[in-house]
């Protein structure tokens, strides 16, 4: 099926049934741009043309990229978030275990850790200092050799130096290998982030990203299944937290080395697509997701995504993300243990809350990506978590009101996810540049996961149980949150209608091929994604 773009519109009528015309075999990658069509597909036309074809190549993607991705995710998760099943096992105390086995007495300091006050909150902080200094350059490494490789090698790192802790022999150790595996997981979600939208239509991402971003959730619940199990082990010569380490960490290095070799370097490199999937692939991305199709990173181009002052809202929309984000994933299980519940039931009573989080996050995210709406869905995610926040703090005696301060985790998971996701495909769904659109994601995710500093210093230790201060300040920015993405969404909204007025016609956003908008919201046909 040919066709000639239009002048001007956007849409054209195509017969479903239409025969198109075969396509020549590619033998290059960047060939696919001298194809004006493919089966499905007409030059310029960002609506679906032929939807079977479509959701046979969404099909495609989502077998050969989601299951790995999602995986390698959910240890991404587990070894950042470890650490506080460990320490609910002791790691920070010492029990002057003796070594059965005296060889071991080389590899393992068998007494825990022995930490001083306050130290523990200093070993989450650390990690996030190189998290964020780390997330450009590496970034613009993933942006230039692929992030199908740089994924694997970052993953294969920070699996690497969670092995490495459970040999730790005192806090400057542990504390040293936490720098390390900060700096390995800097890059990893903004390259995710960056690797799906060169797949997937804008409209088509949320749900994505969602599936991958569970994984997050489920490890969180997978920890304290396997901190449930770990900790069952009786009579062993080392700490348990240690075997949670060396867990962890070996499984994360194996899948590492299979990812390195599955995953595609980009839709026209997939060897599991025909050629005419290829071309299809290709443009379903120019006009619905790129500018320029794998188009080189420029530093002095991607930097003026900071001239526009939408984008300086959503990291100040990160910023009130991180809190909660980082408190519910760091401290959970600390905030659970305020129930009254022994070490290993403790753990495993994080289960359910998480895993709710993750089904709440697959709702909001078809729905968002039904309704072609994201900020209703972020600011209803901000709400979740200033409500859960709030019952939580409002209880005086939790043994009197047991069900509703659990149900109140729940809440919490709910409200955390769901926003994360949402706001990383809001604002990549609005900037059509891929070295700016890089460049965004590299910065927003490690400021919201830097705001791990602020929810490790207010959750003191003074403080428990009921970490009082830390409640509080959790749900302020939770509150916050929902107003300026609020407020953003309404500035868009108006902002649409009054480029309506200018052109005397009525655009939504996806009707307007992304090759056309390189320039951003300096394009005049530019719209916003709401």
């Amino acid at each position: 099926m040919t066709s000639s773009p239009p002048p001007s519109s956007s849409h054209v009528p195509v017969d479903d049934n239409a025969k198109a015309p075969s396509i020549k075999a590619i033998d290059e990658p960047d060939k696919l741009q001298s194809y004006a069509s493919a089966p499905g597909i007409v030059n310029d036309v960002t609506r679906v043309v032929d939807h079977k074809a479509e959701r046979r190549l969404c099909r495609r993607f989502d077998v050969r990229l989601l299951p790995i991705l999602a995986i390698m995710y959910l240890f991404n998760a587990l070894d950042k978030g470890n650490l506080g099943n460990a320490e609910t096992a002791g790691m920070t105390e010492g029990e002057a275990l003796r070594p059965r086995i005296p060889y071991l007495m080389l590899i393992f300091n068998i007494q825990d850790l022995h930490f001083k006050s306050g130290q523990y909150n200093l070993l989450l902080s650390i990690f996030f200092i190189p998290f964020v200094i780390f997330a450009v350059p590496f970034s613009m490494l993933g942006k230039k050799f692929s992030p199908a490789r740089v994924l694997p090698i970052l993953m294969f790192s920070f699996g690497c130096f969670t092995l490495l802790s459970s040999a730790a022999r005192n806090f400057g150790g542990i504390f040293a290998l936490r720098w390390f595996l900060g700096m390995s997981e800097a890059a990893f979600f903004p390259l995710v982030i960056y690797y799906l939208t060169t797949f997937y239509r804008r409209g088509e991402l949320a749900r994505r990203l969602a599936i991958f971003y569970a994984a997050s959730n489920i490890a969180n619940a997978f920890s304290g299944l396997i901190a449930f199990g770990v900790f069952q082990i009786k009579g062993s010569s080392i700490p348990n937290w240690r075997y949670l380490f060396i867990i962890e960490g070996s499984v994360t290095v194996l899948f590492a080395t299979f990812a390195f070799f599955y995953l595609p370097k980009s839709a026209a490199e997939a060897s599991f697509l025909s050629e005419e999937e290829k071309a299809l692939a290709f443009h379903r991305i120019q006009v619905d997701s790129s500018a320029v199709v794998n188009e080189k990173f420029r530093f002095r181009e991607a930097i003026a995504i900071f001239k526009h002052p939408t984008t300086y809202v959503f990291l100040c929309i990160e910023i009130c993300l991180g809190v909660p984000l980082q408190g519910v994933a760091l401290f959970m299980p600390q905030i659970v243990a305020r129930l009254g519940y022994p070490t290993v039931k403790t753990n495993l009573y994080t289960v359910a809350p998480n895993v709710t989080g993750a089904v709440m996050l697959l709702v909001l995210a078809f729905a968002s990506d039904v309704t072609r709406l994201r900020s209703p869905f972020i600011v209803l995610g901000f709400l979740f978590t200033f409500t859960g926040f709030m019952i939580y703090a409002s209880i005086d005696n939790v043994h009197q009101e047991l069900q509703l301060a659990y149900f109140a985790t729940f809440m919490m998971t709910w409200g955390t996810s769901a926003p994360s996701v949402m706001l990383s495909t809001w604002y990549n769904n609005n900037i059509a540049h891929e070295g700016r659109r890089v460049l965004l994601t590299s910065i927003g995710v490690p400021l919201a996961n830097l705001m791990g500093l602020v929810a490790s210093n207010v959750f003191r230790e003074q403080d428990a149980p009921k970490y009082m201060p830390a409640l509080i300040t959790v749900s302020a920015f939770g509150a916050t949150g929902a107003c300026l993405a609020g407020l953003l969404a309404l500035y868009m909204w108006l902002d649409n209608k009054r480029r309506d007025r200018r052109d005397g016609v009525t655009v939504q956003a996806r009707d307007i091929p992304t090759d056309r908008l390189r320039d951003g919201p300096s394009s005049p046909e530019f719209r916003w994604f709401l």
